[in-house]
């Protein structure tokens, strides 16, 4: 049985929501609603439907026919276990959101992205609460789990809400729980990972926490949405600021002619007070780079400006450029200018054994390699494909614009938009094509690359994950 820390829940009285709700969670005939279901939707809803009837609500038809036909397009979930819950009924997909009326508990898993001079867009999460709050009934529980900036459930969710005219607690019940969802982490899975609950009201807390304890081991209460919302953003600033500092100690190693890993790998023998992070050519995925300007953003309306965040912000936006100039400068050191010159990229992912290229630092890399003129090529067995000038602006959700963004196939990469249109598809990885590469870059290390075979074909290595530490016939640079 899940454990459940109800330590920080203060007593409450139940309300008839509640009691029916939690009633129907114990039994099992609660029905649960998911919208958006790109990695996190997907993931979670799969995992809501070993247990009870459950409903996804999106807006691509692609995804819809996918799921239907049992076919997943994430890569945590197996496409024989999402078969089998639409083939036995625990699971069904839907883009008629007047459904939503048929769920006792609703979450919502919609994109929160970045809008001009990076202030929060909420338009999804406006979106979808608007969807609800149409649909909206006595005895439901609402969840949002998009990282946003702290208040946004209580400021914006629970007046929209109770714009209708029901009311919190007398009718339904609002929390936030953020989601924790590791593209690609076998060790990690949802049941795995602790899930932190915060409420607008004891009653919603208790009905989260009652929720989730159904399908992961460790409920973690707090005493409101507010502090659950700043949990998520303070681990992914955590992680953006640490990451900041490997990045700019590897170039002050650099700048010294010392490896940075040999560093950092000296340093962690240390049993107490340090924590490994280690340099790579940027920040991506879903999280890092965009949940730590929510906080910022949140912390300036009340004349408070965060140094570590913008400070990390440039440290880590400024990698790309260091990369390419890394290339540039290990190109020369061989009589080859960069102009022209053959670079074949390993790994566009944002991280190792994903597909998903979201914020992925390789984008603006291989962006700034073509503006300056390299005959660039990739290879990916994650990423077949690649269109470096799709960079669209985020549409309100529902409009059909969005699908990209609920897949996790896409998104604005958080750099300035520049005139390239040119589609790459992944090369196969030859012996000619990495012989005939005048420096092969590795950004993603993926576990199916043959590194040694690499190491031996290769003339020139741009190592930007510290992956060839054993000796090959390739010339081999570090930060």
């Amino acid at each position: 049985m899940p454990s459940v820390d109800t330590s920080l829940v203060p007593t409450s009285v139940d309300t008839p929501p509640l009691t029916r709700l939690l009633e129907r969670l114990r039994n099992g005939t609660a029905r649960i609603g998911v919208i958006g279901l790109g990695y996190v939707g997907l993931t979670l809803a799969s995992e809501f439907a070993r247990r009870f009837q459950t409903l996804g609500f999106e807006v691509d038809h692609k995804k819809i026919a996918s799921i239907k036909a049992g076919r997943s397009y994430v890569g945590d979930v197996a496409s024989k276990d999402l078969a089998h819950l639409v083939k036995t009924g625990r699971f069904r997909a839907s883009e008629d959101m007047t459904q939503l009326a048929e769920c006792d508990c609703v979450i919502i898993c919609v994109p929160t992205p970045l809008g001009q001079s990076r202030r929060p867009d909420l338009s999804y999460i406006l979106a979808a609460t608007r969807q609800v709050s149409a649909q909206l009934r006595r005895g439901q529980l609402i969840v949002l789990e998009s990282t946003t900036y702290p208040g946004t459930t209580e400021e914006v969710l629970l007046p929209s809400l109770e714009s209708t005219g029901l009311k919190l607690d007398h009718d339904f019940l609002l929390a936030f729980s953020p989601e924790r969802v590791d593209p690609g982490n076998v060790a990690y899975r949802i049941p795995d990972i602790p899930k932190i609950v915060g409420g607008c009201s004891p009653g919603s807390t208790e009905a989260a926490s009652a929720l989730y304890a159904s399908v992961v081991r460790e409920v973690h209460p707090v005493s409101s949405a507010r502090v659950a919302e700043a949990a998520k953003l303070w681990e992914n600033t955590f992680r953006a600021v640490n990451i900041a500092r490997a990045n700019e100690m590897s170039l002050l190693c650099h700048k010294l002619h010392i490896d940075s890993n040999e560093v950092i790998d000296a340093a962690k023998t240390k049993p107490f007070g340090f924590i490994p992070f280690y340099p790579g050519p940027g920040i991506g995925g879903h999280c890092i780079p965009l949940d730590p300007h929510y906080l910022s953003w949140k912390a300036k309306q009340h004349g408070f400006h965060p140094r570590f965040i913008q400070v990390a912000d440039e440290v880590n936006g400024a990698m790309p450029g260091h990369v390419v100039e890394l290339i540039g400068d290990t190109l020369n050191h061989s009589g080859t200018p960069l102009r022209n010159a053959r670079v074949l990229v390993l790994g566009v992912a944002y991280k190792s054994d994903v597909d998903d290229v979201r914020e992925s630092p390789a984008l603006e890399i291989l962006k700034l390699l073509q503006e300056k003129r390299a005959d660039v090529r990739y290879h990916d067995p994650h990423v077949p494909r690649l269109q470096l000038g799709d960079n669209q602006p985020a549409t309100p959700w529902p409009t059909r614009a969005i699908s990209r963004a609920f897949s996790g196939n896409g998104s604005s990469n958080g750099f300035a938009a520049r005139p390239c249109s040119d589609a790459l598809e992944s090369v196969a990885l030859t012996d000619a094509e990495l012989k005939e590469a005048d420096c092969v870059v590795l950004l993603t290390a993926h576990s199916s690359f043959d590194y040694a075979r690499i190491g031996e074909l290769a003339s020139t290595i741009v190592d930007m994950r510290y992956a060839f530490k054993n000796p090959t016939k390739a010339r081999v640079v570090r930060l």
